[in-house]
């Protein structure tokens, strides 16, 4: 066996027990740390295949965002597992059932799957001293830079649209007005009180 193999095996197996481990531990924090587990072994994988971009971008996003942001989320709320759990006792029988379904489907797409003799030939194969990473850089901000430009704009304004939907501006809470702050007569803000030795205010 090559160091290749071993490897790709190594990491193949953590991503297969991370993910296993992540629906099963009955602990949310365990879950959390065995879901990072299972990213930090994927980007191994990206690693193995060259792609190094990927297997960047999936250690500081994922494990770096948003499993840290499900670690503080869960220790912070006060969450009754023990009620969600028999809620999800109700509908085991319904989830086992869209799960047999979708391995159903995952073997018919697999089993019906044919590698094209062009694929490797179309591949990005580095060119000169250049990786993959500086590769994928110059194809995106070069032939694909108004798309990419464009994703960006519209994932603003989703960001944004998300922003207005969800703002409240409640009456029973009282805001700061920097403005008024700033234009606030000095005199009538402050007074001041002679205070004589030995009395109080």
């Amino acid at each position: 066996m090559t160091v290749f193999a071993f490897t790709f095996y190594v990491f193949a197996l953590s991503t297969i027990l991370g993910g296993l481990m992540t629906v099963v531990s009955r602990n949310p924090v365990h879950s959390v740390l065995w879901l990072i587990l299972a990213f930090l072994s994927s980007a191994g994988l990206f690693i193995t295949l060259g792609a190094e971009f990927v297997a960047m971008l999936l250690i500081i996003v994922y494990v770096g965002a948003v499993a840290v942001l499900f670690l503080f989320v869960v220790m912070m709320l006060d969450v009754d597992f023990a009620e969600l759990k028999a809620e999800m006792v109700r509908y085991l029988p319904l989830g086992l059932l869209i799960g047999v379904v979708i391995i159903m489907q995952l073997a018919l797409a697999f089993g019906a799957w044919n590698t094209s003799d062009m694929a490797m030939a179309n591949r990005l194969a580095p060119v000169g001293d250049n990786e993959n990473t500086a590769l994928l850089g110059l194809l995106i901000y070069d032939q694909y830079i108004i798309l990419f430009q464009l994703a960006g704009l519209i994932l603003l304004v989703a960001m944004i649209g998300a922003i207005v939907l969800t703002l409240r501006h409640r009456v029973d809470i009282k805001r700061q007005n920097v403005i008024a702050q700033m234009h606030r007569d000095p005199a009538k803000a402050m007074e001041l009180k002679d205070v004589k030795p030995g009395q109080g205010l």
